[in-house]
């Protein structure tokens, strides 16, 4: 069913679509026309605003969503400490999982699995920001930068993992709780 008119326009359309259907499929499954269809765009638009094809639309699509994820990660970080600071995030996790009953995964970790170079490229770009964000945080709060950096690397992974899991488990709670020891542990050891 395409959905309601975009008031940004078709190429906005098209990429939340392509966005949509990247966490319910992974990139290899979403075609020019599953997005056609869902965002309810013309179909003349989509080399017009997509010049670079289907490749361009996947790469800008995963570039948006890690815009989106990075803008909610940053917020959930202004929490007092890291380990308050993981369960913010955990919860936003969760609100959208909960939301969508699990049916929807990371669209991040769908572009680093699939098979278009750009947002392979895009999503380690992501990863790399959201790492990087997660070490400040840890920094901050008084954890030595190497491990820091360390650490956030096995947060972002734990949690991307936990997201798979989540579908089967429906929740976080158990891989938070974990984290949060290794995080406070981190700041405690300076």
């Amino acid at each position: 069913m395409p959905r309601p008119k975009d008031p940004e326009g078709p190429r906005a359309a098209m990429i939340d679509s392509a966005i949509s259907l990247i966490r319910r499929r992974g990139v290899a499954a979403v075609s020019f026309t599953d997005v056609l269809q869902a965002s309810g765009a013309p179909r003349g638009s989509v080399y017009h605003h997509f010049p670079g094809g289907r490749a361009q639309l996947m790469t800008e699509a995963t570039e948006a969503a890690s815009s989106r994820v990075t803008t909610g990660v940053t917020k959930a970080l202004t929490a007092p400490q890291s380990a308050a600071a993981l369960r913010a995030l955990a919860d936003m996790l969760a609100r959208g999982l909960d939301k969508h009953d699990y049916a929807l995964g990371c669209p991040i970790a769908a572009a680093a699995l699939g098979n278009e170079p750009g947002a392979v490229a895009a999503a380690g770009s992501a990863f790399d920001t959201l790492r990087e964000l997660v070490a400040a945080k840890l920094v901050e709060d008084g954890a030595r930068p190497e491990r820091a950096r360390s650490i956030a690397l096995l947060v972002i992974s734990a949690l991307e993992g936990a997201l798979i899991v989540a579908r089967t488990e429906r929740g976080l709670d158990t891989v938070v709780e974990e984290l949060s020891e290794i995080c406070r542990g981190a700041v405690e050891d300076r």
